[in-house]
Protein backbone atom coordinates (compact mmCIF):
# COMPACT_ATOMS: atom_id res chain seq x y z
CA UNK A 1 0.00 0.00 0.00
CA UNK A 2 1.81 3.44 -0.66
CA UNK A 3 3.00 5.40 1.84
CA UNK A 4 1.01 8.70 1.97
CA UNK A 5 2.55 12.19 1.56
CA UNK A 6 1.49 15.49 1.84
CA UNK A 7 0.26 16.67 -1.42
CA UNK A 8 2.41 19.88 -0.27
CA UNK A 9 5.21 18.32 -0.18
CA UNK A 10 5.06 17.00 -3.47
CA UNK A 11 3.78 20.03 -4.99
CA UNK A 12 7.14 22.05 -3.59
CA UNK A 13 9.24 19.22 -4.73
CA UNK A 14 7.58 19.33 -8.69
CA UNK A 15 7.96 23.00 -8.37
CA UNK A 16 11.39 23.21 -7.02
CA UNK A 17 12.04 20.41 -10.13
CA UNK A 18 10.44 22.50 -12.68
CA UNK A 19 12.63 25.57 -11.18
CA UNK A 20 16.40 24.25 -11.51
CA UNK A 21 16.17 24.71 -15.70
CA UNK A 22 14.11 27.92 -15.54
CA UNK A 23 17.01 29.14 -13.68
CA UNK A 24 19.58 27.94 -15.52
CA UNK A 25 21.22 25.04 -13.15
CA UNK A 26 20.40 22.16 -15.61
CA UNK A 27 21.08 21.01 -19.38
CA UNK A 28 18.82 18.48 -20.70
CA UNK A 29 17.77 16.13 -17.57
CA UNK A 30 21.12 17.13 -15.59
CA UNK A 31 19.36 18.05 -12.32
CA UNK A 32 16.96 16.70 -9.30
CA UNK A 33 15.63 17.80 -6.19
CA UNK A 34 13.77 16.03 -3.37
CA UNK A 35 12.11 16.80 -0.05
CA UNK A 36 11.90 14.46 2.93
CA UNK A 37 8.45 13.73 5.22
CA UNK A 38 10.41 12.73 8.34
CA UNK A 39 7.11 11.96 10.28
CA UNK A 40 6.21 9.56 7.81
CA UNK A 41 9.53 7.86 7.13
CA UNK A 42 9.83 8.75 2.89
CA UNK A 43 11.77 11.57 0.89
CA UNK A 44 9.58 12.40 -2.81
CA UNK A 45 12.45 12.71 -5.47
CA UNK A 46 12.21 13.34 -9.31
CA UNK A 47 12.51 10.44 -11.61
CA UNK A 48 15.56 8.99 -13.47
CA UNK A 49 15.63 10.86 -16.90
CA UNK A 50 12.59 12.67 -17.38
CA UNK A 51 12.54 15.38 -18.92
CA UNK A 52 11.73 18.97 -17.46
CA UNK A 53 8.99 20.07 -20.04
CA UNK A 54 7.53 16.84 -19.54
CA UNK A 55 7.34 16.76 -15.54
CA UNK A 56 4.42 16.17 -13.30
CA UNK A 57 3.15 15.67 -9.90
CA UNK A 58 2.35 12.27 -10.88
CA UNK A 59 5.46 10.88 -12.07
CA UNK A 60 7.13 11.96 -8.75
CA UNK A 61 8.56 8.82 -7.05
CA UNK A 62 8.36 7.93 -3.05
CA UNK A 63 11.40 6.38 -1.44
CA UNK A 64 11.61 4.69 1.98
CA UNK A 65 14.01 6.37 4.22
CA UNK A 66 15.28 3.34 5.64
CA UNK A 67 16.20 0.90 3.14
CA UNK A 68 15.87 3.32 -0.12
CA UNK A 69 12.26 1.06 -1.33
CA UNK A 70 10.20 2.40 -3.42
CA UNK A 71 6.52 2.65 -2.09
CA UNK A 72 4.66 5.05 -4.49
CA UNK A 73 5.24 5.85 -8.64
CA UNK A 74 5.43 4.08 -11.02
CA UNK A 75 9.16 5.10 -12.88
CA UNK A 76 12.71 4.49 -11.17
CA UNK A 77 13.78 7.29 -8.77
CA UNK A 78 16.89 9.60 -9.81
CA UNK A 79 20.02 7.53 -10.18
CA UNK A 80 21.06 9.97 -7.30
CA UNK A 81 18.54 9.25 -4.86
CA UNK A 82 20.80 7.15 -2.70
CA UNK A 83 22.79 10.05 -1.79
CA UNK A 84 19.78 12.10 -1.21
CA UNK A 85 18.61 8.84 1.46
CA UNK A 86 22.52 9.35 2.87
CA UNK A 87 22.19 12.65 3.71
CA UNK A 88 19.03 12.39 4.95
CA UNK A 89 20.24 9.86 7.51
CA UNK A 90 23.47 11.68 8.59
CA UNK A 91 21.70 15.29 8.51
CA UNK A 92 18.21 15.29 10.62
CA UNK A 93 18.19 19.45 9.80
CA UNK A 94 17.88 18.62 6.25
CA UNK A 95 14.61 18.47 4.63
CA UNK A 96 15.16 19.21 1.00
CA UNK A 97 18.07 18.06 -1.33
CA UNK A 98 19.41 19.53 -4.66
CA UNK A 99 21.68 18.85 -6.89
CA UNK A 100 22.99 19.83 -10.50
CA UNK A 101 25.64 19.97 -12.65
CA UNK A 102 26.15 23.83 -12.96
CA UNK A 103 28.52 25.25 -14.80
CA UNK A 104 30.93 27.06 -12.20
CA UNK A 105 30.27 25.07 -9.15
CA UNK A 106 30.81 21.74 -11.51
CA UNK A 107 34.79 23.87 -12.57
CA UNK A 108 35.11 24.12 -8.90
CA UNK A 109 34.23 20.26 -8.11
CA UNK A 110 36.57 18.84 -11.46
CA UNK A 111 39.74 21.15 -10.59
CA UNK A 112 39.13 20.06 -6.82
CA UNK A 113 38.90 23.24 -5.38
CA UNK A 114 36.59 24.77 -2.61
CA UNK A 115 35.11 28.08 -3.33
CA UNK A 116 36.07 30.41 -1.36
CA UNK A 117 35.21 32.80 0.68
CA UNK A 118 35.92 35.80 -1.36
CA UNK A 119 33.03 38.39 -0.09
CA UNK A 120 29.74 38.99 1.74
CA UNK A 121 27.63 37.38 -1.18
CA UNK A 122 29.18 34.20 -0.30
CA UNK A 123 29.08 35.24 3.57
CA UNK A 124 25.61 35.99 3.03
CA UNK A 125 24.59 32.52 3.15
CA UNK A 126 27.54 29.94 3.45
CA UNK A 127 29.15 30.34 6.82
CA UNK A 128 32.78 29.69 5.59
CA UNK A 129 34.00 27.97 1.64
CA UNK A 130 32.04 24.77 0.10
CA UNK A 131 33.84 22.57 0.24
CA UNK A 132 34.90 19.61 -2.41
CA UNK A 133 35.26 16.02 -1.05
CA UNK A 134 38.11 13.55 -1.41
CA UNK A 135 37.83 11.54 -4.56
CA UNK A 136 36.22 8.38 -4.13
CA UNK A 137 37.75 5.21 -4.18
CA UNK A 138 37.87 2.11 -6.98
CA UNK A 139 35.83 -0.02 -4.53
CA UNK A 140 33.73 2.83 -3.73
CA UNK A 141 32.63 3.65 -7.36
CA UNK A 142 31.96 -0.14 -7.93
CA UNK A 143 30.08 -1.13 -4.82
CA UNK A 144 27.20 1.48 -3.50
CA UNK A 145 28.39 4.54 -5.93
CA UNK A 146 25.54 6.61 -5.12
CA UNK A 147 25.27 6.19 -1.19
CA UNK A 148 29.46 6.21 -0.99
CA UNK A 149 29.14 9.75 -3.11
CA UNK A 150 26.79 11.03 0.15
CA UNK A 151 29.08 9.54 2.20
CA UNK A 152 32.31 11.46 1.28
CA UNK A 153 29.73 14.41 2.12
CA UNK A 154 29.26 13.04 5.32
CA UNK A 155 32.86 12.57 5.87
CA UNK A 156 34.36 16.28 4.14
CA UNK A 157 31.54 17.81 7.94
CA UNK A 158 32.58 15.22 9.87
CA UNK A 159 28.50 14.01 10.51
CA UNK A 160 28.12 17.64 11.97
CA UNK A 161 24.37 18.44 11.61
CA UNK A 162 25.54 22.09 12.75
CA UNK A 163 28.37 22.96 10.01
CA UNK A 164 25.46 21.08 7.71
CA UNK A 165 23.49 23.77 8.59
CA UNK A 166 26.02 26.64 8.46
CA UNK A 167 27.28 25.58 5.14
CA UNK A 168 24.68 23.91 3.32
CA UNK A 169 26.46 22.99 0.28
CA UNK A 170 29.39 20.63 -0.96
CA UNK A 171 31.08 19.75 -4.05
CA UNK A 172 31.60 16.22 -4.72
CA UNK A 173 35.09 16.28 -6.44
CA UNK A 174 35.16 15.80 -9.85
CA UNK A 175 31.32 15.54 -9.91
CA UNK A 176 29.24 18.99 -8.98
CA UNK A 177 27.42 20.36 -5.83
CA UNK A 178 24.80 18.78 -3.63
CA UNK A 179 22.89 21.54 -1.55
CA UNK A 180 20.21 21.52 0.91
CA UNK A 181 17.87 22.99 3.28
CA UNK A 182 15.00 23.17 5.61
CA UNK A 183 12.99 22.64 2.54
CA UNK A 184 12.85 21.15 -1.20
CA UNK A 185 12.46 25.25 -1.86
CA UNK A 186 15.06 25.96 0.54
CA UNK A 187 17.65 23.47 -1.05
CA UNK A 188 16.41 25.10 -4.58
CA UNK A 189 17.56 28.42 -3.51
CA UNK A 190 21.03 27.58 -2.06
CA UNK A 191 22.08 25.72 -5.10
CA UNK A 192 20.82 29.42 -7.32
CA UNK A 193 23.33 30.71 -4.71
CA UNK A 194 26.27 28.46 -5.04
CA UNK A 195 26.08 28.74 -8.28
CA UNK A 196 26.33 32.62 -8.72
CA UNK A 197 28.96 32.34 -5.91
CA UNK A 198 31.12 30.01 -7.54
CA UNK A 199 30.71 32.39 -10.85
CA UNK A 200 31.80 35.39 -8.69
CA UNK A 201 35.09 33.53 -7.42
CA UNK A 202 36.25 32.85 -11.02
CA UNK A 203 36.04 36.41 -11.87
CA UNK A 204 37.63 37.43 -8.42
CA UNK A 205 40.23 35.07 -8.72
CA UNK A 206 41.54 36.32 -12.39
CA UNK A 207 41.81 39.49 -11.55
CA UNK A 208 42.75 39.64 -7.85
CA UNK A 209 43.59 36.57 -6.27
CA UNK A 210 45.04 38.19 -3.38
CA UNK A 211 42.44 36.89 -0.85
CA UNK A 212 38.89 37.14 1.45
CA UNK A 213 38.20 40.22 3.38
CA UNK A 214 38.63 40.83 7.02
CA UNK A 215 36.54 38.16 8.75
CA UNK A 216 34.63 40.32 11.11
CA UNK A 217 33.17 41.60 7.89
CA UNK A 218 32.02 38.10 6.83
CA UNK A 219 31.25 36.92 9.94
CA UNK A 220 28.23 40.55 10.30
CA UNK A 221 27.12 39.29 6.57
CA UNK A 222 26.43 35.76 8.17
CA UNK A 223 25.25 36.57 11.26
CA UNK A 224 22.88 39.72 10.30
CA UNK A 225 20.64 37.25 8.61
CA UNK A 226 21.58 33.79 10.49
CA UNK A 227 20.90 32.70 14.33
CA UNK A 228 19.90 34.36 17.34
CA UNK A 229 20.27 38.19 16.33
CA UNK A 230 19.63 37.99 12.89
CA UNK A 231 17.91 40.91 11.28
CA UNK A 232 18.12 40.84 7.79
CA UNK A 233 13.93 40.52 6.42
CA UNK A 234 10.51 41.01 7.35
CA UNK A 235 8.07 38.94 8.62
CA UNK A 236 6.16 36.15 6.72
CA UNK A 237 7.96 37.37 3.47
CA UNK A 238 11.01 34.67 2.18
CA UNK A 239 14.12 36.74 1.45
CA UNK A 240 16.06 35.64 -1.51
CA UNK A 241 18.88 38.40 -1.88
CA UNK A 242 21.13 40.24 0.56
Amino acid sequence: MPTAVQESLRQEVLEANLAIPQVGLATLTWGNVSGVDREAGVFVIKPSGVRYEDLTADHLVTVRLSDGAVVDGDLRPSTDTETHRCLYLAFPSIGGITHTHSTHAVAFAQAGRDIPVLGTTHADTFNGPVSVTRNLTEEECLRDYEYNTGRVIVDLLDGDDQRAVEVPAALVAGHGPFTWGATARKSLEHAIICEAVADIALHTLSLNPSGPPPPHLLNRHYTRKHGPDAYYGNPDMTPTSS
